[in-house]
């Protein structure tokens, strides 16, 4: 069965405003969920129908960022294909199995790995925005893409919060490749993963279309002005909007974890 929970439309004008907010964020940096399901759980919907939902209105916004980013040939899709295939996998798993774990556990030491994330980003050294090379592909590259993808994909699927940040911390660490890039990488493989996690989430019943597809369009704008931001900036735009959302993320994790 489909939702289709009737909002004031004040509520799904701010729901879109927070949209749009979320969007441009989200396509620099990752964690555009932190606003959009806490929004959507305050509007009235319920848990899972609040995870569904943000599903579909972040595949609009990741879809444009990525598309942005692949025009602008900051993605190779050839060569992160292992990535996007085994993502697309975690992600399907990760939401199927939503119900039927503990996250207890996880959830207490988040806020540990998205600050370590938050320091690492702020020493590591950064290749220079013009340096688009790629590492050389072989069978490390593989098995890295492979694991990669398969755990952020599956972290996703159960609706972890701040899934594109850890896509750009663990591209950066495995492949040492620059900022632009490491963006291209994330908003693409956050399509993937919210596209496919969304196809289960609507098997099971759980998204309002409606309240989806209105935030799903701001989203896009949103999405739309933030990663032409970031390419036409670079690292020195991205980088300190980067380091804040992560730590913003972890606070928000420490908080509801440890509070």
């Amino acid at each position: 069965m489909l939702l289709d929970i009737a909002l004031d439309p004040s509520v799904l004008l701010l729901l879109c405003s927070i949209a749009f907010i979320a969007g441009f964020i989200d396509a620099i940096a990752g964690g555009g969920g932190l606003l959009t399901i806490p929004a959507l759980l305050t509007a009235g919907l319920p848990a899972h129908s609040a995870l569904g939902t943000n599903k579909l209105a972040a595949t609009f916004g990741s879809l444009t960022a990525s598309v942005t980013y692949y025009k602008k040939k900051l993605i190779n899709l050839k060569y992160w294909r292992q990535c996007i295939m085994f993502t697309a996998i975690g992600a399907l798993i990760g939401t199927i199995v939503v119900d039927q774990i503990s996250t207890e556990a996880l959830e207490k030491l988040l806020p540990i790995i998205i600050l370590l994330a938050a320091v690492y980003s702020l020493f590591n050294r950064m290749q220079p925005d013009d340096k688009l090379t790629l590492p050389t592909p072989s069978n490390k590259t593989k098995w890295q893409q492979r694991i990669q993808g398969l755990s952020l994909g599956f972290y996703d699927g159960i609706a972890g919060p701040g899934t594109g940040a850890f896509w750009m911390v663990s591209t950066m660490a495995m492949y040492r490749i620059n900022l632009l890039l490491t963006s291209g990488v994330a908003r693409t493989m956050n399509f993937v993963s919210n596209g496919f996690s969304l196809v289960a989430f609507i098997a099971l019943g759980h998204v309002d279309f409606v309240i989806g597809i209105a935030m799903g369009l701001c989203l896009m704008l949103g999405a739309w002005l933030g990663a032409h931001s970031a390419i036409r900036f670079g690292s020195r735009f991205i980088r300190p909007i980067f380091v804040t959302v992560v730590v913003m993320i972890a606070l928000r994790l420490a908080w509801q974890a440890w509070g």
